[in-house]
């Protein structure tokens, strides 16, 4: 089964990031973004799609300029993830053949994204805009448009989210904080599968 869930792992260190990663996998997480304001995170980038990029979708999160898309594409990543809609990376996500998946908080910055080219929209900060928000701007977007509540959404509210119309989720201290052991990180995404199976049904 692939679950529609993005984990950040914020702050990983390259020497951290291919144990941890390998827990993420394992549990049945395989998409996996390293926040460019991590540690050396381009290197991160580019020893998880090394190892696991035909395992799993490995990019970057953080991502605020054209030039930071062309440095994560040369690393091996595939997958685009920012705070903000800006135009100027979506459009070189798209041209440098990765997923955009830019952040919007309201219907503009929405529709905005998804006229430059974006794949799913980021819901950030989803705790501000809550369930019932996302249920106000799903009545103005195109029906099969995928949005990943982020920044706010944990196990105990999946089922809310999906039932607004959230298509998924990014999870980050939920899953990982630096200095997590791959044990401690496996452990939480397993309650996180088991949580998301359960509400995905």
């Amino acid at each position: 089964m692939t679950r529609n869930i993005i984990a950040i792992l914020r702050g990983i260190t390259p020497d951290d990031a291919l144990g941890v990663a390998g827990a993420l996998i394992e549990a049945g997480l395989t998409r996996i973004e390293v926040p460019l304001n991590s540690p050396d995170a381009l290197d991160s980038v580019g020893r998880l799609a090394e190892h696991y990029g035909a395992h799993a979708e490995i990019g970057a999160g953080t991502v605020l300029s054209a030039a930071e898309v062309a440095a994560v594409a040369a690393a091996g990543g595939r997958l685009i993830v920012s705070p903000d809609t800006n135009p100027e990376v979506i459009r070189a996500t798209k041209a440098a053949g990765l997923v955009s998946c830019p952040g919007a908080m309201t219907p503009t910055e929405c529709l905005a994204a998804l006229r430059a080219g974006a794949d799913a929209l980021k819901l950030f900060p989803a705790a501000l805009i809550g369930p019932a928000g996302l249920t106000a701007i799903r009545a103005v977007l195109p029906r099969h448009t995928q949005v990943l509540a982020v920044g706010g959404a944990g196990p105990d509210s999946f089922a809310a989210w999906f039932a607004a119309g959230a298509n998924g989720f990014g999870i980050g201290t939920a899953l990982y904080s630096p200095g997590d052991s791959a044990r401690t990180v496996a452990a939480r995404a397993r309650k996180i599968v088991s949580a998301y199976d359960s509400a995905a049904t």
